[in-house]
């Protein structure tokens, strides 16, 4: 592999060419993921988690019409976007970095979606219809979720039964979320640029939207976890803080737009925090990624402290690097945390795959093979898909009320809130409905997945795992012949 010109001969950046090389280098020595079959089912599985009015091309077929009245707490329209996860809430926080990744991976990845491109469009759109009702219902406010969190975890039932309240949150000037602000400019920007030819008038909406949001984000500082309390915490917290939203967002308008205000303030930001995470609360990584695609694909020298940052960041990853800090399980998974493991895994995979390519796009040998997707599709010691629906062994049994519970279409009368806890939660017994496309948790340090349902954190699905495997699939998906 040719060292990219201007890369200081530094052992950690030596050790993560090396590394690399042998974590992705070659094909696979064992099987051969269907990685188009793979990719179809990652973008399929948003549908399983919309909520509003479904529309009559809707190919999860268990799921139903639901929060139609969402918003009416505060006289205004907020039906549509997703559920997080296995619950009924709407947390705008994660469900923004959700749209942002989405975007991302379809302007990087788009070509190689083939037939798919339709779908990852319209995923993105589902959640950007809902984001525009949120940045424009009501001026000077921000809606950022919709539903109690507190009663609706005391539920099991399915989001065409809620009856829980459907309590409406915001932030404005008096009470800041800059965090929240950031990511959802962030989310409207990258967007844009997604639908900037399939929709121009679509696009231009979403960027002067992304502007006015990255604004609010600027002028009015704070944490939005200060700002609502239990309404997100201990749920999505802000635990990294605000500023690598704001770091993200600027850098996603300064892509969207080549406005040189947007790389003032990022430079005015001293946004130089180490990271060895990236995930919906933590930017900093992401935005270094994206950052570098200036150094390194249009050879511009200002932006190159951003390609060292991501190279630190990337020699914390990797294994045998002298400043890793990245533990890895004995079947070769990437382990960050116990909770939801998988959602670092398919988010920091999307980063070196993406480095990667604009290391190749600058004229550099580089060719990805993703140890880490091929895990979580089966390649692992339990021979187990994390992804729910494909190869003939995944999970079946995953925190998710609308999977679990029996379809609106068998059952037509409500269950209630504690309704689905003695029939459908706790019995072993595998959910009725799959959500196909699902990637779950993932599994524990030692590579075991007992399948339990009430372990969520390990079987709980959610939209930001998804969204940031979308990608790397995608570059897969194009790469090969499966």
């Amino acid at each position: 592999m040719a060292l990219p010109r201007g890369l200081a001969s530094s052992l950690c950046l030596s050790v993560f060419l090396f590394s690399f090389t042998f974590l992705f280098w070659g094909t696979s020595a064992e099987g051969n993921p269907n990685y188009r079959d793979a990719l179809a089912k990652s973008i399929l599985f948003f549908q399983g988690q919309r909520s509003g009015r479904l529309p009559g091309g809707q190919e999860m077929s268990w799921r139903f019409t639901s929060g139609l009245s969402d918003g009416s707490f505060a006289n205004v329209d907020l039906s549509g976007g997703y559920y997080d996860a296995g619950d009924n809430v709407k947390f705008n926080f994660p469900m923004a970095f959700t749209t942002t990744m989405l975007s991302w991976s379809t302007l990087e990845y788009g070509r190689k979606m083939g037939p798919e491109i339709g779908n990852a469009r319209a995923a993105i759109r589902w959640a950007t219809d809902y984001l525009l009702k949120c940045a424009t219902a009501t001026p000077g406010r921000l809606y950022v979720g919709v539903g109690d969190p507190n009663t609706d975890h005391k539920c099991w039932e399915r989001p065409e039964d809620m009856d829980t309240a459907r309590s409406v949150y915001w932030v404005s000037s008096s009470s800041p979320g800059s965090d929240v602000a950031g990511e959802t400019a962030a989310a409207l920007a990258a967007a844009s640029m997604v639908f900037r030819k399939a929709d121009p008038k679509y696009a231009r909406l979403l960027l002067s939207t992304a502007k006015k949001v990255m604004q609010f984000a600027m002028q009015y500082r704070g944490a939005y976890s200060d700002s609502l309390g239990s309404a997100v915490c201990p749920f999505y917290c802000s635990y990294s803080g605000y500023k690598d939203e704001l770091l993200w967002g600027a850098t996603w308008l300064l892509r969207a737009t080549h406005d040189v205000s947007y790389f003032n303030f990022i430079q005015s930001l001293g946004a130089n925090e180490a990271t060895d995470l990236f995930s919906w609360d933590n930017k900093y990584a992401g935005a270094r990624v994206l950052l570098s695609r200036n150094a390194l694909v249009d050879n511009d020298k200002a932006f190159e402290r951003f390609r060292q940052q991501a190279e630190d960041f990337i020699c914390h990853i990797l294994p045998n690097s002298p400043s890793s800090s990245t533990q890895y399980t004995q079947g070769g998974l990437m382990y960050k945390l116990g909770a939801s493991n998988l959602q670092y895994v398919t988010s920091i995979t999307f980063l070196l795959t993406t480095y990667g390519k604009y290391m190749s796009a600058s004229r550099h040998t580089f060719n990805c093979e993703s140890l880490y997707v091929d895990y979580i599709l089966g390649e692992n010691p339990l021979k187990m898909s994390y992804m729910v629906g494909y190869g003939a062994y995944y999970p079946k049994r995953i925190h998710h009320r609308g999977s679990s519970i029996p379809s609106v279409a068998t059952h037509p009368q409500s269950f209630g809130c504690e309704g689905g806890f003695q029939p459908f939660f706790y019995t072993a017994n595998p959910n009725p409905n799959v959500l196909t496309g699902a990637v779950v948790g993932g599994p524990n340090q030692n590579d075991g997945y007992p399948d339990d349902r009430a372990d969520y954190s390990h079987s709980e699905p959610a939209t930001y795992i998804n969204a940031a495997i979308v990608g790397p699939l995608a570059y897969f998906a194009g790469s090969h012949t499966n």
